[in-house]
């Protein structure tokens, strides 16, 4: 796993991890698996495994935002993933944020969606497998140590609310689909299918405005006004901080390409025509779920998000198609015209009425005006 360019940090040894295990996430096992599957090979690689259970939704959150960290030198996340969020949306809210963000962070599959474990595997080259397959290869890679940089996402809601997510934002279909199988927790990786087929049968059309910031200028767009404090690395913006000093300590990021939410966007960005949508998705890594790999040019660190949409008047054959071929990565080769890919830095999405579930690596958010 070294693409040119990439730096790696590597975890001493002996190394001391706390890991947040959810007993209930996936279809109930992930103790079990942990005590099974993982915790041998930790013990053989010289980490020792201090297991945190959470026991109620931001138990988690909690506990890292509060702790001492300086008594681990990783967290490993032994769940779905949306402990990792929970957990990621903890460290951020500590005053020392900029600190604990270094912690290195380790994703072990144990719930039914596992998307980040699924990208991990997929740009450590491994072959594509699934449950205690990989498992075995997401510990393997904690076993090894090695650890690298991983782009966050920071979205603002109308309401006022200010959220980091490692994954993706959906709203429409694909958010529909996660949210409505819930209720299949236990059936693992197969609720999606399930889902899918269920909100097939009842496809609906979300109305709204979708703008953003392409990550390239569009042919016949002028160049954008380049952001004094946006440092260039061979081609690519790095990560985007204000100057220091203009900060007070421990304040949050400031979102410096995004305009608040009550004013129109930039005159660079672009602003999708159409306004009837079956799905948005905004993804940042390469997977949505263990086998949809919806992004295969995504890489962990790559400085973009990378929207999908799909525009309203695609047949239910059509979408369907999309579905089975975004197992093997191939949804782009069939050239539906209703689904559109763009590489962007922001997007910014305005629903025409609070309809659909709009989701954040994979919790629910009440349906308003978002940007990130």
């Amino acid at each position: 796993l070294s693409p040119a360019g990439d730096s790696y940090g590597v975890l001493p040894r002996p190394c001391r991890a706390l890991v947040l295990v959810n007993p209930q996430s996936g279809a109930g096992r992930a103790l079990e698996d942990f005590q099974a599957v993982v915790q041998p090979m930790l013990a053989e690689a010289d980490i020792a495994a201090t297991v945190f259970i959470t026991e109620r939704p931001h138990h988690a959150h909690e506990k890292v935002r509060d702790e001492d960290l300086s008594q681990w030198d990783t967290l490993v996340i032994m769940s779905g993933d949306g402990l990792l969020h929970e957990v990621v949306n903890g460290l951020m809210e500590r005053p020392d944020w900029a600190d604990a963000m270094k912690k290195p962070l380790c994703i072990l599959p144990g719930g039914s969606g596992n998307a980040l474990a699924a990208s991990i595997n997929y740009y450590a080259g491994n072959d594509h497998v699934a449950k205690k397959k990989l498992l075995t290869n997401c510990t393997f890679i904690l076993c090894k140590g090695l650890h690298t940089q991983m782009d966050l996402v920071s979205l603002s809601t109308a309401s006022g609310k200010r959220l980091f997510s490692c994954l993706g934002f959906g709203w429409g279909f694909i958010s529909d689909v996660d949210i409505d199988s819930e209720k299949y927790r236990r059936l693992g990786n197969a609720r999606f299918t399930l889902g899918t087929l269920q909100c097939l049968a009842k496809l609906r059309v979300y109305q709204g405005r979708l703008s953003y910031l392409p990550a390239v200028p569009e042919q016949g767009t002028p160049p954008a006004p380049r952001d004094p404090h946006a440092p260039v690395t061979n081609g690519k913006a790095a990560h985007v901080l204000p100057p220091a000093g203009t900060e007070a300590p421990g304040a949050l990021p400031t979102d410096s390409l995004l305009v608040p939410l009550c004013q129109p966007v930039p005159a660079h960005w672009t602003v999708v025509p159409e306004e009837e949508f079956v799905t948005v998705y905004a993804i940042y890594q390469s997977h949505l779920g263990t086998n949809l790999l919806m992004a295969p040019a995504a890489r962990l660190n790559d400085g973009c998000i990378h929207l999908f949409y799909l525009k309203a008047g695609i047949s239910r054959l059509a979408l369907l198609k999309i579905f089975l071929a975004m197992a093997r990565g191939t949804h782009l080769d069939l050239n539906c015209p209703h689904l559109c890919y763009v590489r962007v830095r922001a997007f910014r999405l305005e629903p025409r009425a609070a309809a659909g579930i709009m989701t954040v690596d994979g919790e629910a958010l009440a349906c308003e005006p978002v940007q990130g």
